[in-house]
């Protein structure tokens, strides 16, 4: 997306990449773009936008990742400072905000506990079948021109304990900087 988050009325570039990276870039001059801010999320960008969402006067990108989950970056400053002496008072608007989303949350966690209890007791009975549950997987082979080697990305909506790759062919695995994979090598029978 292009969108002036910097407030300098020139549009910046937004990017949302593969691998989760957000990155702000602007053009200063007529030459190549130059990164000004990036940010590292978990998992694969899906769309980025900018604009004003949450609070009037503040800007922000909004970026929508593999899984659904919506991340927000807002130009809001984190902290307020006060003077010497002073304290922060909530309006009652805000008071009835805080209160709400905390009845809301109890709600939540006891129906997270009866849920759980249900199926405790569903799966402990003589005629629980159970099933593995379907998912989707985002995968991407690709070829790095520069070092002629291949990357293989997989993301999964769910945790991945084992990834087994099989080849005809004798392969090296390299490291990279987000690996944070054990790898384990054994032969094959040829049969």
């Amino acid at each position: 997306d292009s969108f002036d988050i910097l407030g300098d009325g020139v549009k910046e570039l937004l990017v949302g990449r593969d691998d989760g990276m957000i990155e702000i870039y602007t053009f200063e001059s007529a030459d190549d773009p130059v990164l000004r801010h990036d940010y590292a999320l978990s998992e694969s960008i899906a769309s980025i936008q900018g604009g004003c969402v949450g609070k009037d006067g503040y800007d922000e990108i909004l970026a929508a990742t593999y899984s659904g989950w919506l991340t927000g970056l807002t130009t809001e400053p984190v902290h307020r400072e006060g003077g010497s002496g002073e304290e922060l008072k909530l309006s009652q608007e805000m008071q009835n905000k805080i209160s709400s989303l905390r009845n809301e949350l109890e709600q939540l966690q006891i129906k997270v506990l009866q849920e759980r209890e249900k199926y405790q007791q569903s799966s402990n009975s003589s005629t629980a079948v159970s099933s593995v549950p379907a998912f989707s997987v985002n995968d991407k082979f690709t070829l790095n021109k520069d070092d002629a080697s291949y990357s293989l990305i997989l993301e999964v909506q769910t945790a991945i304990d084992n990834v087994l790759v099989q080849s005809d062919v004798p392969l090296d695995l390299l490291d990279v900087e987000k690996n944070s994979a054990v790898v384990s090598f054994s032969s094959c029978d040829s049969e």
